[in-house]
Protein backbone atom coordinates (compact mmCIF):
# COMPACT_ATOMS: atom_id res chain seq x y z
CA UNK A 1 0.00 0.00 0.00
CA UNK A 2 1.05 3.57 -0.65
CA UNK A 3 1.78 5.24 2.69
CA UNK A 4 1.07 8.92 3.19
CA UNK A 5 -2.02 9.07 0.94
CA UNK A 6 -4.09 10.28 3.90
CA UNK A 7 -1.85 13.29 4.50
CA UNK A 8 -1.72 14.14 0.78
CA UNK A 9 -5.52 14.02 0.63
CA UNK A 10 -5.73 16.16 3.79
CA UNK A 11 -3.43 18.82 2.31
CA UNK A 12 -5.32 18.82 -1.02
CA UNK A 13 -8.73 19.22 0.67
CA UNK A 14 -7.45 22.01 2.94
CA UNK A 15 -6.16 23.88 -0.14
CA UNK A 16 -9.39 23.27 -2.11
CA UNK A 17 -11.62 24.23 0.83
CA UNK A 18 -9.57 27.39 1.41
CA UNK A 19 -9.66 28.44 -2.24
CA UNK A 20 -13.41 27.94 -2.31
CA UNK A 21 -13.75 29.97 0.90
CA UNK A 22 -11.56 32.78 -0.50
CA UNK A 23 -13.60 32.78 -3.72
CA UNK A 24 -16.82 33.25 -1.69
CA UNK A 25 -15.14 35.81 0.62
CA UNK A 26 -14.85 38.42 -2.12
CA UNK A 27 -18.60 38.23 -2.67
CA UNK A 28 -19.56 38.51 0.98
CA UNK A 29 -20.70 41.48 3.03
CA UNK A 30 -18.75 42.28 6.21
CA UNK A 31 -21.59 41.30 8.56
CA UNK A 32 -21.78 37.86 6.94
CA UNK A 33 -18.01 37.41 7.44
CA UNK A 34 -18.41 38.35 11.11
CA UNK A 35 -21.31 35.92 11.58
CA UNK A 36 -19.41 33.13 9.83
CA UNK A 37 -16.46 33.84 12.11
CA UNK A 38 -18.78 33.32 15.12
CA UNK A 39 -20.13 30.12 13.55
CA UNK A 40 -16.56 28.96 13.07
CA UNK A 41 -15.79 29.59 16.74
CA UNK A 42 -18.91 27.70 17.81
CA UNK A 43 -18.06 24.73 15.55
CA UNK A 44 -14.51 24.52 16.96
CA UNK A 45 -15.80 24.89 20.55
CA UNK A 46 -18.30 22.08 20.06
CA UNK A 47 -15.75 19.80 18.38
CA UNK A 48 -13.41 20.36 21.32
CA UNK A 49 -16.15 19.98 23.91
CA UNK A 50 -17.59 16.76 22.47
CA UNK A 51 -14.08 15.29 22.22
CA UNK A 52 -13.33 16.21 25.83
CA UNK A 53 -16.64 14.91 27.19
CA UNK A 54 -16.20 11.64 25.34
CA UNK A 55 -13.13 10.91 27.51
CA UNK A 56 -14.09 12.81 30.64
CA UNK A 57 -17.54 11.37 31.27
CA UNK A 58 -18.17 7.64 31.42
CA UNK A 59 -21.34 5.80 32.31
CA UNK A 60 -20.78 3.29 35.09
CA UNK A 61 -23.87 1.26 36.04
CA UNK A 62 -26.31 3.90 34.77
CA UNK A 63 -24.66 6.93 36.35
CA UNK A 64 -22.19 9.46 34.95
CA UNK A 65 -18.64 9.49 36.31
CA UNK A 66 -15.68 11.67 35.45
CA UNK A 67 -12.45 9.92 34.53
CA UNK A 68 -8.89 11.12 34.64
CA UNK A 69 -9.37 14.57 36.22
CA UNK A 70 -5.95 14.32 37.91
CA UNK A 71 -4.27 13.37 34.62
CA UNK A 72 -5.94 16.32 32.91
CA UNK A 73 -5.06 18.82 35.65
CA UNK A 74 -1.40 17.71 35.88
CA UNK A 75 -1.02 17.74 32.07
CA UNK A 76 -2.58 21.18 31.64
CA UNK A 77 -0.68 22.81 34.52
CA UNK A 78 2.73 21.32 33.67
CA UNK A 79 2.07 21.87 29.97
CA UNK A 80 1.27 25.53 30.56
CA UNK A 81 4.44 26.05 32.63
CA UNK A 82 6.70 24.39 30.04
CA UNK A 83 4.92 26.10 27.16
CA UNK A 84 5.24 29.55 28.73
CA UNK A 85 8.92 28.99 29.50
CA UNK A 86 9.63 28.00 25.89
CA UNK A 87 6.97 30.46 24.60
CA UNK A 88 5.70 28.43 21.66
CA UNK A 89 3.08 31.09 21.06
CA UNK A 90 5.71 33.70 20.18
CA UNK A 91 7.50 31.20 17.92
CA UNK A 92 4.36 30.15 16.05
CA UNK A 93 3.33 33.81 15.69
CA UNK A 94 6.79 34.52 14.24
CA UNK A 95 6.29 31.72 11.69
CA UNK A 96 2.90 33.20 10.80
CA UNK A 97 4.41 36.67 10.37
CA UNK A 98 7.24 35.25 8.23
CA UNK A 99 4.73 33.43 6.02
CA UNK A 100 2.66 36.61 5.78
CA UNK A 101 5.64 38.52 4.35
CA UNK A 102 6.89 35.69 2.14
CA UNK A 103 3.47 35.12 0.56
CA UNK A 104 2.91 38.82 -0.12
CA UNK A 105 0.09 39.21 2.39
CA UNK A 106 1.72 41.87 4.57
CA UNK A 107 -1.40 44.06 4.31
CA UNK A 108 -3.69 41.38 5.70
CA UNK A 109 -4.13 42.10 9.44
CA UNK A 110 -5.92 38.78 10.04
CA UNK A 111 -3.36 36.58 8.25
CA UNK A 112 -1.33 35.34 11.25
CA UNK A 113 -4.39 34.83 13.44
CA UNK A 114 -6.14 32.83 10.70
CA UNK A 115 -2.99 30.77 10.11
CA UNK A 116 -2.58 29.90 13.81
CA UNK A 117 -6.30 29.20 14.37
CA UNK A 118 -6.56 26.85 11.39
CA UNK A 119 -3.19 25.17 12.11
CA UNK A 120 -4.07 24.46 15.73
CA UNK A 121 -7.55 23.21 14.87
CA UNK A 122 -6.25 20.75 12.29
CA UNK A 123 -3.08 19.52 14.02
CA UNK A 124 -3.83 19.03 17.75
CA UNK A 125 -6.77 16.66 17.28
CA UNK A 126 -6.30 12.94 17.82
CA UNK A 127 -7.73 12.07 14.41
CA UNK A 128 -4.63 13.31 12.60
CA UNK A 129 -2.28 11.43 14.92
CA UNK A 130 -4.22 8.15 14.91
CA UNK A 131 -4.93 8.43 11.16
CA UNK A 132 -1.29 9.13 10.35
CA UNK A 133 -0.11 6.13 12.39
CA UNK A 134 -2.65 3.81 10.74
CA UNK A 135 -1.58 5.16 7.36
CA UNK A 136 2.10 4.66 8.17
CA UNK A 137 1.72 1.15 9.60
CA UNK A 138 -0.87 -0.42 7.32
CA UNK A 139 -1.50 2.07 4.52
CA UNK A 140 -5.11 2.33 5.74
CA UNK A 141 -6.07 5.98 5.47
CA UNK A 142 -9.83 5.71 6.11
CA UNK A 143 -9.57 7.82 9.29
CA UNK A 144 -7.69 10.46 7.28
CA UNK A 145 -10.44 10.57 4.65
CA UNK A 146 -12.96 11.56 7.34
CA UNK A 147 -10.53 14.11 8.84
CA UNK A 148 -9.73 15.56 5.40
CA UNK A 149 -13.41 16.10 4.56
CA UNK A 150 -14.06 17.73 7.96
CA UNK A 151 -10.97 19.96 7.63
CA UNK A 152 -11.98 20.93 4.10
CA UNK A 153 -15.42 22.07 5.23
CA UNK A 154 -14.16 23.91 8.33
CA UNK A 155 -11.30 25.62 6.47
CA UNK A 156 -13.77 26.82 3.84
CA UNK A 157 -15.72 28.65 6.55
CA UNK A 158 -12.46 29.91 8.10
CA UNK A 159 -11.02 31.21 4.82
CA UNK A 160 -14.29 32.91 3.92
CA UNK A 161 -14.44 34.69 7.28
CA UNK A 162 -10.75 35.15 8.22
CA UNK A 163 -8.95 35.23 4.89
CA UNK A 164 -5.82 33.76 3.31
CA UNK A 165 -3.98 32.78 6.50
CA UNK A 166 -6.24 29.74 6.88
CA UNK A 167 -5.04 28.35 3.54
CA UNK A 168 -1.45 28.06 4.75
CA UNK A 169 -2.44 25.73 7.58
CA UNK A 170 -1.82 23.00 4.98
CA UNK A 171 1.91 23.41 5.75
CA UNK A 172 1.93 22.41 9.45
CA UNK A 173 -0.72 19.75 8.75
CA UNK A 174 1.34 18.24 5.92
CA UNK A 175 4.59 18.41 7.88
CA UNK A 176 3.35 17.02 11.22
CA UNK A 177 1.20 14.25 9.75
CA UNK A 178 3.87 13.41 7.19
CA UNK A 179 6.43 13.00 9.98
CA UNK A 180 4.06 10.86 12.08
CA UNK A 181 3.27 8.65 9.06
CA UNK A 182 6.99 8.30 8.31
CA UNK A 183 7.85 7.48 11.92
CA UNK A 184 4.76 5.32 12.55
CA UNK A 185 6.84 2.20 13.20
CA UNK A 186 8.81 4.05 15.87
CA UNK A 187 5.75 5.78 17.30
CA UNK A 188 3.52 2.71 17.41
CA UNK A 189 4.91 1.18 20.66
CA UNK A 190 4.46 4.55 22.45
CA UNK A 191 0.97 5.05 21.05
CA UNK A 192 -0.83 2.60 23.31
CA UNK A 193 -4.63 2.86 23.41
CA UNK A 194 -4.30 4.62 26.81
CA UNK A 195 -1.78 7.14 25.42
CA UNK A 196 -4.07 7.87 22.46
CA UNK A 197 -7.04 8.33 24.83
CA UNK A 198 -5.06 10.87 26.88
CA UNK A 199 -3.90 12.61 23.71
CA UNK A 200 -7.52 12.83 22.51
CA UNK A 201 -8.69 14.08 25.90
CA UNK A 202 -6.15 16.90 26.27
CA UNK A 203 -6.02 17.63 22.53
CA UNK A 204 -9.78 18.20 22.58
CA UNK A 205 -9.38 20.68 25.45
CA UNK A 206 -6.89 22.63 23.32
CA UNK A 207 -9.30 22.63 20.37
CA UNK A 208 -11.95 23.99 22.76
CA UNK A 209 -9.49 26.78 23.70
CA UNK A 210 -8.95 27.59 20.00
CA UNK A 211 -12.73 28.02 19.70
CA UNK A 212 -12.72 30.44 22.64
CA UNK A 213 -10.02 32.47 20.86
CA UNK A 214 -12.08 32.69 17.69
CA UNK A 215 -15.09 34.02 19.62
CA UNK A 216 -13.09 36.20 22.03
CA UNK A 217 -9.78 37.00 20.32
CA UNK A 218 -6.42 36.58 22.07
CA UNK A 219 -7.75 35.32 25.37
CA UNK A 220 -5.66 32.13 25.55
CA UNK A 221 -2.14 31.48 24.26
CA UNK A 222 -3.12 28.02 23.07
CA UNK A 223 0.26 27.25 21.49
CA UNK A 224 1.82 27.53 24.95
CA UNK A 225 -0.45 24.71 26.09
CA UNK A 226 0.82 22.28 23.43
CA UNK A 227 3.26 20.46 25.80
CA UNK A 228 0.19 19.32 27.78
CA UNK A 229 -0.55 16.78 25.03
CA UNK A 230 2.88 15.15 25.39
CA UNK A 231 2.70 15.15 29.18
CA UNK A 232 -0.74 13.51 29.02
CA UNK A 233 0.73 10.74 26.88
CA UNK A 234 3.77 10.29 29.14
CA UNK A 235 1.55 10.02 32.23
CA UNK A 236 0.06 6.78 30.87
CA UNK A 237 3.46 5.13 31.41
CA UNK A 238 3.51 5.88 35.13
CA UNK A 239 3.09 2.82 37.34
CA UNK A 240 0.09 4.48 39.02
CA UNK A 241 -3.24 5.30 37.39
CA UNK A 242 -4.27 8.95 37.60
Amino acid sequence: PMHGMGTILNVVLIICGSLLGLFIRHRMKENLKETLMMVCGIIILLLGMSGTMQYMLVIVSDSLHTTGPMMMIISMVLGAIIGELIDFDRRITAIGEWLKLKTGNSRDPQFTNAFITASMTFTVGAMGVIGSIQDGLTGDYSTMVVKSILDGIIVMVMASSMGKGALFSFLPVGITQGIITGLAHLAAPIMTPEAIDNLSYVGSILIFCVGINVLWPNKIRVANLLPAIFIAMLLTFLPITL
